[in-house]
């Protein structure tokens, strides 16, 4: 696992992380670049306008963001390509909401000479976008699968896994991340392009939450309904990982929990031992990287390459824990605290 080091850590903390772009704010005199996002009000990307606006700013960048009126709104961010199409725009940052009804959009926004880089959650397919930049969830996974087969010790063999995932449609960043976890502690994976197919009996079911604290709620009681001994519970994220907390303490019951997201409340729920370990992405770094990007298409016509041996560019991710394993490199919460957002 390509797990965060502690001198990368000093890195992200300053939004100073070694990029393959350098431009100086001249270079970018009459440059203007685009942030489509989901939506305005999820703090994932609240925190990656912040980056774009301040890499903009220091640039010379005039940015102009869009997002959706709520999550899924294809519509409202169809309209936005066409906005920054008729504006001129070199660059376009998207966070798609519909990552394959958006390809005809984004074909029409290349074919205009600017440049598309796909955020967080890449197209379908990926080689639509000229190139993303988004967190590895494979290995995010991989990294609170680790940590909690070494915490688990000898107790491992004998695991009662909860399995709680976004949908039932098994969105790509989902899927990465369940069979990340399952390859970290040591279950043999069936198909890697979907959940549900694995063979190991210490998983005792998978269900979806939606992604949030009441469906992590309900999950976790579906779950136990089969075994009432689950010890260990992966969550796709932080908000679900509160709610199966929840549930097991109202039944006076325990169980390990692992999350991905990095936002503040789940690791001050790090912090407070509801969550045992958290893999962290970087929303800022994201953005702000992508406006670098598009500063150099302007100034060169160069693309950003992809992290060597991967087919998009890597933001990196750091495991957050206060109790940390050896083989499993990771920060404690108060440096979490230091980098989260919401």
């Amino acid at each position: 696992m390509r797990a965060v080091s502690k001198s990368a850590f000093g890195l992200i903390a300053g939004t100073l992380l070694s990029s393959a772009f350098s431009i100086a704010p001249a270079a970018a005199a009459d440059v203007s670049a685009c942030l489509i996002t989901k939506t305005d009000t999820n703090p994932f990307f609240v925190k990656m306008k912040e980056g774009a606006t301040a890499k903009s700013n220091e640039l010379g960048i005039d940015l102009k963001s869009f997002a959706g009126k709520f999550d899924g709104d294809h519509e409202t961010q169809v309209a936005a390509i066409e906005t920054c199409i008729a504006d001129g725009a070199k660059g376009i940052m998207l966070v798609a909401s519909d990552p394959s009804a958006i390809i005809s959009s984004v074909q029409q926004a290349r074919d205009a000479g600017i440049l598309v880089i796909a955020l967080d959650t890449p197209l379908n397919p990926a080689s639509a976008a000229d190139s993303t930049f988004a967190t590895d969830n494979f290995e995010a996974g991989l990294g609170i699968g680790k940590w909690a087969f070494a915490t688990m010790g000898d107790k491992a063999k004998d695991a009662k896994i909860a399995m709680l995932n976004i949908n039932i449609t098994q969105p790509t960043t989902g899927v990465l991340r369940n069979q990340g976890f399952l390859q970290g502690f040591g279950i043999d994976l069936g198909d890697p392009n979907k959940w549900g197919d694995e063979t190991d009996s210490r998983i005792v079911g998978q269900d979806v939450t939606a992604g949030g604290e009441e469906g992590g709620r309900k999950a976790m009681e579906n779950l136990l309904a089969i075994d009432a001994d689950i010890n260990v519970a992966y969550t796709i994220n932080e908000p679900a990982a509160a709610g199966a907390f929840a549930t097991l303490e109202a039944l006076g019951k325990n169980a390990l929990i692992v999350s991905v997201d990095g936002g503040c409340p789940g690791v001050r729920d790090v912090k407070d031992g509801v969550i045992g370990a958290t893999a962290q992405q970087y929303p800022l770094l994201m953005a702000s990287l992508g406006v670098e990007a598009i500063g150099e298409w302007a100034k060169s016509g160069e693309k950003p390459a992809n992290t060597p041996g991967k087919d998009f560019f890597d933001t990196g991710v750091a495991i957050i824990t206060d109790s940390p394993v050896d083989g499993v490199e990771s920060i404690t919460s108060e440096e979490g605290l230091k980098l989260c957002w919401g």
